[in-house]
């Protein structure tokens, strides 16, 4: 019987132990960092010719509890680079994340992402961009004699 009675009495305890572990997450998930951006959906760059580079800034702020910390970028393919804040984004803090796509040996349309890892609940964001590359005109492309 003595048996029986602390097992009742160690189960209560783990289950009472587990169910404060499981608020305390719910409650700091909450809290966690949230990066917000500005511009929601695919951004459109428009058309441009073969060759060109552009860029775009794409803001957001931290609106979690916490210090928001990218860890991570990675972009679709090499034509694409990101840039991004090394430092903490405290909370309520606005910052940036700078991408430029390179045209150089790309035809047509082009629809990439960038994904971006930080301390926040998803741990990933993705950006995505579209852009139409028309091939460079023939008449400013010098051949070799």
């Amino acid at each position: 019987m003595k048996n029986f009675l602390l097992s009742l009495v160690l189960l209560a305890g783990v289950t009472a132990c587990n169910q404060t572990q499981k608020d305390s997450t719910k409650a700091l998930s909450g809290k966690m960092p949230k990066m917000v951006f500005t511009d929601t959906g695919v951004y459109d760059f428009g058309d441009i010719t073969e060759g060109d580079t552009v860029s775009r800034n794409f803001k957001f702020k931290n609106e979690g509890e916490f210090p928001l910390i990218i860890n991570n970028i990675q972009a679709s393919c090499g034509c694409t680079t990101p840039e991004w804040p090394k430092k903490p984004i405290e909370p309520g803090q606005e910052s940036s994340i700078k991408v430029l796509f390179n045209s150089q040996g790309k035809r047509g349309v082009q629809n990439k992402t960038v994904t971006v890892y930080a301390n926040t609940d998803p741990a990933y964001s993705e950006l995505a961009f579209r852009v139409m590359v028309n091939p460079r005109d023939s008449s400013s492309v010098k051949t070799a004699q």
